[in-house]
C-alpha cells in the first residue's frame, strides 16, 4: 500500500472514530440528505457532524465514489467502449496495430476515456480514434526528425509524433519500425 492510500485509510478510521459511525453509515447519511453539489455536502457534514473541512471533504469524495460506475472489467471491455457507435468501423485497424505491437513483447495496455495508452517503463504509444475515419497513433520517440507522415507534435503534447491511419494497409513496415523504436526506447 502506498503512502497516500495509507493516509486515506487512517483518515477514514479517524472519521469513523470521531462520528461513531461506520463509513457505510456515513455514506447512507450523506445520500439521505439529497444534496447534489460537493460543496453542499461538505458544508452539511461540517455543520451536522462537526467535522473539519479536510475530513468533510474526504468523506464527501468517499461517498461520491460509491455512486461512481464501476471501472471497465478489462482492457478489452474498455477498448470496446472507445470503439462503440460511430467509430466502430475503426476497430479492425486498432486490432491490426495491436497485433503488430504484441509481436514486440510485453507491455501494459491502459484504456483511457477516448484512447488507449501503451506503456513499458514509460508510455511509448497511444491509439486514438480521432475521427470516424482515422486513428491517430501517438508515438514517443526522442532524437528523431519528423516527416510528412511522422508528424512532430508541439512540445507539450502527450506524444512527440503522430501518424494518421485510415486503413489497415497503412499499418506498414514504416509505421511498425517507428513503433518498434519507441517500444525499445520505453523499456
Amino acid at each position: 500500500m502506498n503512502a497516500v492510500d495509507k493516509a486515506t485509510q487512517t483518515q477514514h478510521a479517524n472519521i469513523e472514530k470521531k462520528t461513531g459511525k461506520s463509513l457505510a453509515e456515513l455514506a447512507k447519511f450523506i445520500k439521505a440528505a439529497g444534496l447534489a453539489k460537493h460543496g453542499e455536502v461538505v458544508t452539511m457534514l461540517k455543520e451536522k457532524l462537526g467535522l473539519g473541512h479536510g475530513d468533510a471533504n474526504t468523506l464527501a469524495h468517499y461517498a461520491k465514489g460509491l455512486d461512481a460506475p464501476p471501472p471497465a472489467a478489462s482492457p478489452d471491455a474498455a477498448t470496446d467502449e472507445i470503439y462503440a457507435g460511430p467509430k466502430a468501423d475503426l476497430r479492425p485497424i486498432h486490432d491490426v496495430i495491436m497485433a503488430k505491437l504484441k509481436a514486440f513483447g510485453e507491455f501494459e495496455i491502459s484504456p483511457k476515456k477516448g484512447y488507449v495508452s501503451l506503456r513499458r517503463k514509460k508510455q511509448f504509444c497511444t491509439i486514438t480514434p480521432a475521427t470516424k475515419t482515422r486513428i491517430d497513433v501517438g508515438i514517443n520517440l526522442k532524437g528523431v526528425d519528423g516527416t510528412d507522415r511522422f508528424v512532430a507534435q508541439p512540445a507539450m503534447a502527450m506524444c512527440q509524433f503522430k501518424v494518421g491511419v485510415s486503413s489497415a494497409a497503412e499499418v506498414d513496415k514504416e509505421l511498425v519500425s517507428w513503433l518498434k523504436k519507441a517500444y525499445d526506447a520505453a523499456g
